[in-house]
Order: C-alpha cells, then structure tokens, then sequence
C-alpha cells in the first residue's frame, strides 16, 4: 500500500462535516500545525494559504493514494489544471514530536479568503463565535482545583462536574516555564492523562482563555476526545502549551494545587503517578490524609 501524510485544517477534521472522505485513515497528530494564513470563505468551510510566520492548526492523517480521488474532487483540484479552486502543495508539519513533510489543500483564488481567522483554528474560530451556552471544558492541572476560582470570584461556572475523565494519547508534563518553574502541559506521545470534565457557561471559557494566557499565546485553546464512564465526549476544550520547553519542576505551590484537585477525582492509580512525577522532579509534596 502507498500512503501519503495529509494535513487538514477545516471540515475534514475529526468531527466536522466533510471527515468521512478520510475513509478511516489512521490520525497521527491531532495536534498540528503549519505556517500559513487561515480565512473564513463564508461558505461554511475555511480556506488557507501559505505564511512565512502566521500558523494553522489542524490534523495529520496518514492517507492511502487512492483515497486522493476523493479527497481532490471534495477540493476542486485537478492536476495541472489552471482554474483549480485549491492546489495541493507540500509542507513541513509541526507536532509534538517532531516534523513530517504532507500534502495540504491551499487556495488558488483570493475571493476565498474573505475573512481573516487571527488564531488559526477552525474549530476555536467558531467557539468564539457563536459563544455556545454550554462548553465541555478538561482540565488535568491546577484548574482540577477550585481554590483560584473562588478567589476570582468566578467558581459558580465551574459547578457542573461530569466527572473524572481519561484522555487517551496525551501525557501530562511540566513543559511551560515560569520563573519559579515549570506549569501542567499535554504532549501527545501516546500516553493516557486523567483529569476532570467540566460544564461550562460561555463566561467560563473567556476566564479560562485569560487565566490560560491565550491571547499571550503561553496556552492554546486545543479539542479533544475525553471519556467519563463508559461515555465519549467529542471535541472536548482543554489547553495545549503554544511553545514547549524541557520539562522542570513546578512550585510547591502549583503541586499541591494539582493534588489536591485531583484527589478523589482521578483514580488511585494515576494519582500515585502524579506523586512519583513530582518527587522524580525533585518536589515533595504530601497531603494530608
């Protein structure tokens, strides 16, 4: 079999309109990028083109060659054609673990790029637009703790727990520096990281954007996949480190924030984990029983 990487930003992305033309074709980064410029068409889909220094966040996916006919008759690309709605170009793909070179649809005609999408994502771009009443939000960090809600006055939208929830191929590391130390980032690598699922009023998620430092770029807004129980929720908000440094050792009072969140809310197991992470980075910190 010939396969062919494939990065997606828009509709052919996991849960969108257009993700059944993959065919099942194995992800291999939900957490991607390239540089480029993102733009609304006003059509219902997204279209880009290259940058030297803006960013697109979307998939890569791990495409069959025959599969591209599909795929090329959705974008409006024929080979050689010169009135080609898209091209299909090649570009290096960002992902936590390293670059990949893979094909990605850009666009051939300006009066697509109607309106500028400024963060790069699909999926956040319409988040922030039609501001839902209600937002699944995972947290695995220090927003697994309720203390800094209620000392911000905002704890009433941080009511509804749905539970303790597993987050299949992502670890948690300490991989965002402060000047006292490191703070809770997710790298996917393949690991499993437990947290706890939120229910948010739309007014939770702008706290959580100013508290994550998103619009200083330190966390970006990522979607994921989160299973409570027996239950999945799809395109799940939790927060992703912009620009991931070496792992250091958090404050002890970042830690203990992160204990006790996570006590009674993660299993016994993966918080025994969480304790022999910190003293493995040189922290100890204890509850008390």
């Amino acid at each position: 079999m010939t396969l062919q990487n494939l990065f997606v930003y828009g509709t052919l992305r996991k849960h969108e309109s257009n993700h059944f033309v993959l065919k099942g074709s194995p992800c291999i980064a939900e957490q991607a990028w390239v540089y480029g410029e993102l733009y609304d068409t006003g059509l219902g889909y997204p279209s880009m083109k290259p940058s030297l220094d803006q960013k697109v966040y979307g998939e890569l996916y791990e495409v069959h060659l025959d599969h591209f006919t599909d795929l090329d008759e959705l974008e409006d690309y024929i080979p050689g054609r010169k009135d080609n709605l898209y091209d299909r170009v090649e570009q290096t793909v960002h992902t936590d673990t390293g670059e990949v070179k893979a094909l990605v649809y850009v666009s051939c005609r300006d009066d697509l790029l109607a309106e500028p999408i400024l963060h790069g994502d699909w999926k956040l771009y319409r988040l922030m637009k039609d501001k839902p009443e209600k937002t699944f939000y995972f947290a695995y960090g220090s927003c697994m703790d309720d203390e800094r809600f209620c000392v911000a006055k905002v704890d009433h939208h941080f009511k509804t727990i749905v539970g303790g929830g597993t987050l299949a191929g992502y670890s948690m590391q300490y991989l965002f520096s402060r000047d006292d130390g490191g703070r809770a980032d997710i790298i996917e690598n393949g690991g499993v990281t437990e947290g706890v699922l939120y229910e948010l009023p739309y007014e939770g998620v702008e706290y959580l954007f100013h508290r994550e430092g998103f619009y200083g770029q330190w966390y970006r807004p990522a979607f994921v996949n989160v299973k409570v129980g027996e239950k999945f929720y799809e395109d799940v908000l939790t927060f992703h480190v912009y620009n991931k440094k070496g792992e250091l050792p958090p404050p002890d009072h970042y830690a203990l924030e992160i204990l006790r969140g996570a006590r009674g809310r993660v299993s016994d197991d993966y918080y025994r984990k969480l304790e022999q992470q910190l003293e493995k980075l040189g922290v100890q910190i204890r509850l008390d029983a």
